[in-house]
């Protein structure tokens, strides 16, 4: 017994020495409960990433040359340790509920394809090869339109030239029941014989909504993809823990390349925020020290000079500072929406945000111009950050985008680095209360029919039709959390007949933009001008049926933090590959605590997620364009990849992506200019292709 409490004793003194760290006693080699500085580690892993012995994913110095020579534009997947499931496919559920649940899938996702197709906007390929397997036909590549897009200015060319617009067509467009028609000419238009320009009428686009509300609703869907959702975890898991080294190794070996010199696009930031604070606090000071005597603003019917203006409002420049400017979102904005957009004006001055911040002023949006095009210079300097900055339409009078182009062209507001979207506010209600419009079909086409118009007649407005050139697509933004009231179906009235001060629902506004783009792109793409993608703020608060919605007409969309909420929706999303910018510090100020935010998780199970900023002025202190909590280089080179699929910058530029990026998985990654590891390309395809193909056997079996 005395030796037994020796040994006892000695055992426990070690412990309590490893407690209070004197003594580290480790049983097994683990880089997760070994300390940071300890150099067996260190030299196990410097062994492990640079030895030339490993004949699997070898790289001499003559490979390396041979790449930058003549070589493939992605490198062969080396070999790496697969996890694989071996039994049925019922994945715990009943066979009768797997076929009904694959039978269900299935169906979501030839809607999906369905609405893609009719707008040209992306759906991949992958998922189309086994739905035409599902089907019984053969795929055809020439069948996956993608979006056309503007090409850059070469060298030399003046990216606002006017000489080489297309000419009038001689086409008639009106607007009927919500939707831009477009005739060969009056008399057609008289009789309603539109050309044929297919899209989902407003009883398809209900029937297929009302099967997809069923069917994430559906109990044996629900509890099938919580587990499919709950496996793609677990799988991911369990592939970094095994694969982690090699993943690693393949970017060390990778010359040139890393996370700060890949490509990165802000794909979700609007331009009224999209300078940090301090930014625009040195922008209103220097602007005060030149231009102090200018005339710069209307106060009450009276002009006054810049001085004058600040004098009305008992400041001075000189005075201010980042915490008077009070344009930070922090947490008095938490569920607070309206607080939140009063953060646009500095100091609380709506006077300042007209002056500084708006594209129509006394000063025909100078400063405006001026700061953004410092911003596109930072980016410029910057040699790999991009930005899609969104501008506003409201649909109050159709002139708006006569005024937004001319201000475009006026300031020259054009960077290599930028790219447009167009907004549209869902505020048809404040419209409607101060009788700016008579009914929502009104606001509908003062949004869309000029555009239309520019497009069949470019010659009529050059600078709109040059705008439109660097316009990429359209967003639906507000705040969600509000709610309407109105429940969207058959029932509900046409536009025109929609006069009441009452804001249709999230759905209603979505269909509508949906239809007119997917019309307007068919249009547009017979002239062999560049379409636009439909990109709305969705999920980030009210009902889980907005991403519904946007499942079958977005091509990708912004937040989407209530697909937590639906595990049918998100793995849809996840079988569909639908791009999600998320945007956790935005979150975490307006809807969701940043420790909650499920962007990682989302990562983690295969959907396709990346990081954006929104508001840098009111979310950002410095030029770092968006933070979270990424593990390793791996996933934060993956998720600027994701950038790039959500993107329509230069798509068909190869020295950015590679001359095979429209492929998918590893045969369309190129190592040397994305650095995303194959590895991991490959994890993904293959992941994707084993649910893909679980759908399929489902069918099969029924």
């Amino acid at each position: 017994m005395t030796e037994t409490d020796d040994k006892m004793r000695a055992f426990a003194e070690q412990v309590f020495a490893s407690e209070t760290k004197d003594e580290n006693i480790r049983d097994e080699i683990s880089m997760f409960d070994v300390a940071d500085d300890c150099p067996i580690l260190h030299h196990e892993m410097a062994h492990h990433l640079h030895t030339d012995d490993d004949k699997r994913g070898k790289a001499t110095p003559a490979a390396i040359e041979h790449w930058e020579v003549d070589t493939p534009t992605y490198l062969e997947v080396p070999d790496f340790q697969r996890v694989a499931i071996i039994g049925d496919y019922a994945s715990g559920v009943t066979m009768d509920d797997f076929e009904l649940s694959c039978k269900g899938l299935y169906r979501a996702l030839t809607i999906r394809e369905k609405y893609m197709r009719l707008a040209f906007q992306r759906f991949p390929r992958t998922a189309s090869k086994y739905l035409r397997d599902i089907d019984g036909e053969p795929f055809k590549p020439d069948d996956q339109l993608q979006p056309v897009f503007t090409p850059p200015p070469k060298n030399g060319e003046d990216p606002f030239d006017t000489k080489n617009l297309p000419k009038n067509l001689g086409y008639v467009a009106r607007m009927k029941d919500g939707v831009i028609y477009v005739y060969n000419d009056t008399a057609a238009a008289d009789k309603h014989q539109p050309k044929d320009l297919p899209c989902p009428d407003y009883a398809t686009f209900i029937d297929d909504m009302n099967f997809l509300i069923a069917l994430i609703a559906q109990g044996p869907t629900k509890t099938y993809t919580h587990r499919r959702l709950k496996f793609l975890m677990s799988k991911f898991n369990v592939h970094e823990m095994l694969n982690e080294m090699e993943e690693m190794k393949e970017l060390k070996m990778n010359p040139h390349r890393d996370f700060y010199n890949c490509r990165k696009v802000d794909t979700h930031i609007h331009a009224a925020a999209c300078m940090n604070q301090k930014h625009l606090l040195r922008f209103i000071k220097k602007s005060y020290r030149v231009d102090a005597d200018r005339v710069v603003h209307n106060l009450k019917g009276k002009e006054v000079t810049m001085k004058e203006l600040f004098q009305s409002l008992n400041l001075h420049p000189y005075d201010l500072t980042v915490d008077s400017l009070d344009v930070h979102a922090g947490r008095q904005t938490f569920q607070r929406f309206d607080k939140f957009n009063a953060k646009y004006n500095p100091v609380g001055a709506s006077e300042l945000r007209d002056l500084y911040l708006k594209t129509e002023n006394h000063i025909s949006g100078e400063y405006f111009a001026t700061i953004i095009k410092e911003v596109a210079t930072d980016l410029e300097e910057a040699k790999y950050q991009y930005a899609e900055p969104r501008l506003s339409i409201y649909g109050c009078n159709p002139n708006e985008w006569t005024k937004l182009s001319s201000w475009f062209v006026k300031h020259r507001v054009f960077s290599p680095n930028l790219k447009w979207m167009i907004q549209v506010p869902r505020i048809y209600d404040i419209f409607r209360g101060r009788n700016f419009v008579p009914h929502f079909g009104k606001m509908l086409e003062n949004i869309f029919l000029p555009v239309y118009q520019a497009t069949i007649d470019p010659q009529s407005n050059p600078e709109l039709s040059i705008f439109l050139k660097h316009v990429t697509g359209f967003d639906s933004v507000d705040d969600e959390s509000k709610h309407s009231g109105h429940m969207f179906s058959t029932k509900s009235p046409k536009p025109e007949e929609w006069d009441i001060v009452k804001n249709p629902s999230y759905t209603y506004y979505i269909y509508y933009m949906y239809a007119n783009i997917a019309k307007l792109n068919q249009l547009r793409r017979e002239r062999g001008m560049n379409t636009f993608t439909f990109r709305p703020h969705c999920g980030e608060a009210g009902a889980v049926t907005h991403l519904l919605a946007c499942f079958m007409t977005a091509d990708n969309i912004s937040h989407g933090l209530n697909l937590k909420k639906s595990p049918v929706l998100q793995y849809l999303y996840f079988l569909s590959q639908l791009p999600i910018a998320m945007s956790p510090l935005s979150n975490n100020s307006l809807f969701l605590e940043y420790a909650k935010n499920p962007l990682l998780e989302f990562h983690k199970k295969g959907l396709v997620v990346s990081l954006s900023t929104d508001d840098p002025m009111q979310f950002h202190y410095t030029k770092v364009r968006a933070l979270a909590d990424i593990p390793s280089n791996v996933e934060s080179c993956e998720l600027c990849y994701i950038l790039w699929q959500q993107c329509k910058f230069s798509r068909g530029e190869a020295h950015f992506l590679g001359a095979n990026y429209l492929k998918e998985g590893p045969e369309g990654n190129d190592i040397r200019k994305t650095n995303v590891a194959q590895i991991r390309m490959a994890y993904r395809h293959e992941t994707l292709c084993y649910e893909l193909n679980l759908i399929k056997e489902g069918l099969k079996a029924e």
